[in-house]
Order: C-alpha cells, then structure tokens, then sequence
C-alpha cells in the first residue's frame, strides 16, 4: 500500500513539474514537452487530488480553470495605493514633463540631475494587482478606484502565463496589465457576429469582460495573457531593487511575463524618437494592441524623491498615441450641394481632439444614414477618425439624452438655390434639380481644376468661390475665357497674382483624355473608370460619341455607369461647355495604352504617402504600363500603404494581395528608372 507521504511527494512533484513546463511554453514561448504529455501530467494530478482531498491546495495547477461561478466579486483593499499616470500627446508635453522632472529633481537634491527614463509600452488592457504570501498568489484584484479593487483572483488564476507558486518564497504586491491577444478578439468577435451578438470595439474591453465574469471557465476560455510591470511594495523575501530596469528584470526573474520592448533612454529626443516607431508600428503585426508609451524615471531612489501629486506620480507619464475616437456633441446639421447637385448632411460638432486634430465636423453622407444612426440634434456622439482622413458619427450615446434633442428632416428645398430637389427611386441620394444652382457649380470647378485633373495652381475652393460670385465664372469652359482684365483688381488679385492665374490656366489647356474625363465630374467616374473609359475609346471624338451599349460593354463600367456617361454626354448644356472649352485652345491628347515592365499590374493607393501625393504615385505607375484602381477587388494586384491606411488594407490582406510600404513602392520605382 503506498504511503500517505509518498502520495503527497508525488503531488507536490507534479505541481512543481507542471509550472515549470507551464512557465516554459506560456512565458519563455519554449514548448518542452507536447499537449500529450502536459495532459497526461493533469489527469495524473486531478485523479491523485481527487482521491486525496486532504492534499488540495487552491494554488494547485489544476485549480486554475473550472472554479464555482461566483455571486458576486468581493471588494479588496489594495496593500499600496494604486495610481494612474497623466497624459502625454507631443513633444512639447515631453519636453515640459522633462523639464518639470529636472526642476524637482534639483529642488530635492540640491543638484542639477541629468534624468535617465525608462520607456515601456503601454499595453492596452486592463490593470490587475497581484498579491503573494510566501510564494503564493493570494489575491489578484482590479484597479477599482485605486484604494478599493474587485478579487477577481479565479479569473486571473486561468491565465497560464501568471504563476500561482512563485520560484521563491517572496511575500510581494505586483502591478500588470491583462491582454487579450488580437487573433483571440478577432476569433471571438467572429463567433460573436454569427450569433448576432454585440462586438467588442478592442482588446482593452473584451479582457475587461473577460476579467469581471463571474464564472471563471468563461475566463478561461478568453485566453488572456499578462505583462507585469511594476513591485509597488515589497513585504519580504527581496530587496528593493535600485532602478526601474532592475526591477523589470527581476520581475522576470520570479517567473512573470515582462514586455521586453522596453528601452532606457537619456533624452526628449530618444524619447519621441521611439514613440514615433511604435506610432507607426501600433497594433501592426502584433500580438497585442499598444496605445502609447509609459515613461518612468529609471532611478527608484530618486521617485521616491519626486513622490506624487494628488493623483499621479510627478516621475512618470503616460505618452499617448492619438485618440482615434472620442465622444462629443452634435450642435446641428448643415446640408450643403455638391458637384453632382447631390444634397448631403454635414454634421456640426462640438470641437474635439481625435487622432491627433481637432474635428469640428462629420460626414454623414445621407439621410438613410442619418435614420439608421437615430440621431438627434444635441446628441452625445462618438466620432471614429481610424485611418479616415474624414472622420465620421459612429454611434449614439442616447442614454445621454436629456429630452429637448431635435428630430432631423431632409430638406424639401435646395438650401443653395432653393430649387425643388429630388430622389430617384432605388438610390438614397437627394438632388436639387437646378443645373445652374450655384453649391453645384462651386463643387463642380473645384473638381474640374484639382489634382488629377486640369491640376490649375492658385485655383483653391475660396478662389472659385469668388469668381463665381463676381460672376466671372458659372461653369468649367467659362475659366479658359477669363482675361487678366477681368480678375486684376479682384480682392486678393495684384497684377503679379492676376498674371499668374491666367498664365496657370493658359499653360493647363493641353490635358491627357482620361484626366479630362474624371475632370468633367461625371456622376459614378472617378479615377479608374475614367482612365478605362480613355483606355478603351483612345480619343475624345470617339468617347464623345460612344452609345450607352459600347459604354456598358467596357469592363469594370457596368448599366448604371454607362446610363449616367450617356445621360451627360446626350445633355446639351454639357456639349456646349466641351465645344467651348475646345475653341478656348483645350487640347485633349489621345489616350495611348502605354506598355512597360508594370503592364498588367494593377495599384491601389491607400493612405498619406511622405514622398509625394497619390495621384502624383499613379501617374508614375501608369507611366510604367500599369493601372490604377480606386477600389479593392481581385483584379488589384499591389497595395500602397501608406499612414492611416483604413479599411483597405484590412481587405487586401483578406484577399491575399500584395501590400507594399512606402519604401518598398519606392523601390520598386527605383529599379525602374
């Protein structure tokens, strides 16, 4: 008969062994042995502990995952105040926290300091406070409001990558931030969404929720991980260490999972230098989402001398990468006309810092959308700016409402002209029907001579805009009839700027047919149609008398775009503008299908490129034989991405295509030259 005590060696043998093969796979990421094998040590300890119940430990391995689902969440007084840090947006809140430390530093030692930083990332999760006795996890608590947290000590037990039995005997308070790897948001927001389910908007929310539920096999099954970061007070068992890089390395040391993207950095500059790699890099191919940078003067004796202000310590800040959303309040509703005499809400906003920039405004596109959101005047709303260059209403917060919001209306006349407007059946877009209304024809020019287009230097919106209203101007063809007489004199037109405008317009009268195309502002051709339009007719005369058949026949065109190409170029005033525009001197060249080493590539350019523009980027590929798309599909073959990419990387990646950096485009023009 096996002894009681043997009985016992062997359990505790199996729980040693177990955390040591825990540690290696789910920290150092060092598979020793195989699931196999791992199991087969469980079901071993699970059926000794069941027969044993004498020898249960609540800090035994197989402990971690299928505890009672609780009532509710006990409170817990943290053992050391737990505080959050002040924010950080630029350098100049850099070099102002640097300057503040130095001033204080000298103030406490009576000596200037040359302050040395540590430069953690900060992991977007949720903070946790872990307690041990003796090598024991006793508690693992939430922030709370940073003297009162929740135990939620079940739930932390079942993530693998936590130690419940510490390699040393140490009595120890520790402070982390628990994640949720992205591909286990994606998977869940996945299953979510097939059972109609709200998604989770980050990580940071979905391991809140994970963490805060009460059954801990629910838990479990979030596959959470944690960074530990931080000794906020040390019992027995270790000495303080003397630096803030000294205690990251011994929180290692005691088996927890440290971030190892840390770096001490001695100035502002190295400071912002690492914060503007990881910008750019933040949540790219990464297993985890970093919203900015924590930075925590090195030397702990020296913390110690700066303390703390009321809320935060004055030797840390947090450095922020820009908000990507933020929440304000919609003040009213601007409906304005655009170059396709489409009427569109604008929403006014209560200016707010997102992503970097204040926004005062919102695309709201179209009544539909408007309905579909519910929104009110005076309602508190989020604005999304992630990776749009025009930022956009999210959701609504109506639990804000107070009672006086407003319905919004659609207009039931043109707010320019006045005109009666309309809305054809099947499409969510409303018109005004006037062809002259004076919205459209602002629209409509500053289309006509933008990049890409006639590309007119010094023709800006507020330029067109005063034209129009001299009444020099009313429609595209009237620009090529404009003399220096006519704007000399003109409010912001000297003889040297009246000169050069119609210089500039003189010099753009020779254009290349699919620019003259997208510059006419068919409604439904943009970019790549218009170059497939001037691909497949080759000259303007032949484009001009193309019927709605030959247009629809054109790959990638399609009946709704080739009834609106027939539509304007069946209407008389448009072929009157063009015969003027013609007998002003405006050349349109032949479109001559290029060939090179790009043929048969097809670009998408996506996001804000540093070298130069996006339209200026499709020239020089179409240059090379290749195509330019406007939209994601199978035919794009390359991706430029560039900052604030958006959706359209996310899709590329979907569709396996080729996604290119800046550089890596660049490159490849380099080699071509």
């Amino acid at each position: 008969m096996v002894r009681s005590s043997e009985i016992l060696a062997r359990i505790k043998k199996l729980r040693v062994t177990i955390a040591d093969l825990r540690y290696k796979y789910h920290v150092e990421n060092d598979p020793s042995v195989t699931d196999v094998i791992y199991s087969s040590l469980m079901d071993e300890l699970r059926k000794l502990e069941s027969e044993h119940p004498e020898f249960a430990d609540p800090n035994s391995p197989t402990q971690r995952i299928g505890g009672k689902p609780l009532d509710a969440f006990k409170k817990v007084k943290h053992a050391a105040q737990q505080w959050s840090f002040d924010d950080a947006f630029s350098e100049e809140d850099i070099e102002a926290f640097d300057t503040r430390v130095r001033k204080l530093l000298r103030e406490a030692t009576g000596h200037d300091i040359e302050p040395e930083y540590v430069v953690e990332l900060k992991i977007d999760g949720i903070h946790i406070v872990l307690t041990y006795e003796n090598g024991e996890l006793v508690t693992a608590a939430t922030r709370g409001d940073g003297v009162i947290g929740e135990d939620v000590t079940e739930n932390i037990k079942t993530i693998q990558s936590i130690p419940v039995t510490l390699n040393k005997p140490v009595s120890i308070v520790l402070e982390g931030e628990v994640w949720m790897p992205t591909r286990v948001l994606n998977d869940l927001n996945e299953e979510r969404k097939k059972n109609g389910e709200a998604l989770f908007a980050n990580p940071r929310n979905a391991a809140a929720g994970a963490v805060r539920q009460l059954d801990p096999r629910i838990a479990a099954s979030r596959r959470l991980e944690a960074f530990l970061y931080d000794l906020s007070l040390i019992k027995s068992g270790i000495e303080e260490p003397t630096s803030q890089k000294a205690e990251l390395e011994l929180i290692e040391s005691l088996g927890f999972q440290v971030n190892h993207e840390w770096r001490v950095c001695r100035s502002v500059k190295e400071i912002v230098a690492m914060w503007k790699i990881w910008h750019e890099r933040e949540n790219k191919k990464l297993p985890y989402w970093v919203d900015g940078l924590v930075i925590k003067l090195n030397d702990v004796h020296l913390q110690q001398a700066l303390g703390y202000t009321g809320k935060a310590p004055r030797w840390g800040i947090a450095f922020k990468f820009p908000a990507e959303e933020a929440t304000t309040v919609l003040e009213k509703i601007v409906w304005q006309v655009g170059r396709t005499k489409v009427i569109t809400p604008v929403a006014h906003l209560r200016p707010v810092l997102v992503a970097g920039t204040t926004v005062s405004h919102a695309t709201l596109h179209n009544m539909d959308e408007i309905e579909r959101l519910g929104l009110r005047i005076g309602d508190t709303v989020v604005i999304e700016k992630a990776g749009d260059i025009i930022p956009k209403i999210k959701s609504v917060i109506t639990e804000l409402r107070v009672g006086t919001e407003k319905k919004i209306h659609a207009p039931k006349k043109c707010p320019v002209c006045g005109a009666e407007v309309m809305r054809t059946e099947g499409e969510v877009a409303t018109y005004c029907t006037n062809k002259l209304c004076e919205g459209s024809q602002k629209e409509s020019i500053a289309h006509f001579v933008g990049r890409g287009r006639f590309d007119i230097d010094g023709l800006g919106e507020k330029i067109v805009e005063q034209l129009i209203g001299e009444g020099l101007i009313s429609v595209a063809a009237d620009l090529f009839e404009l003399t220096y007489e006519d704007v000399i004199g003109l409010d912001r037109f000297a003889e040297t700027s009246a000169r050069n405008l119609i210089e500039n317009i003189s010099n753009a009268k020779k254009i290349r047919l699919d620019r003259f195309i997208f510059a006419l502002g068919i409604r439904h051709v943009g970019d790549e149609s218009a170059t497939r339009l001037a691909t497949t007719f080759g000259s303007l005369e032949k484009f001009l008398h193309a019927n709605e058949d030959e247009l629809a026949a054109i790959d990638g065109v399609g009946d709704v775009v080739a009834k609106s190409i027939s539509e304007y170029l069946h209407d008389e005033s448009h072929q009157k503008q063009i015969n003027r525009m013609l007998k002003a001197g405006v050349v349109v060249e032949p479109m001559v299908q290029t060939t090179g080493p790009l043929t048969g590539s097809v670009f998408l350019f996506t996001g804000s490129l540093d070298s130069m523009s996006r339209p200026e980027a499709a020239e020089l590929v179409k240059k090379y034989g290749a195509h330019v798309s406007d939209t994601i599909n199978k035919k794009v073959t390359q991706v430029v991405v560039g900052k604030e990419a958006g959706s359209k990387e996310e899709k590329a990646k979907k569709l396996g295509i080729q996604r290119l950096t800046e550089a890596e485009f660049l490159a490849i023009l380099n080699k071509l030259k």
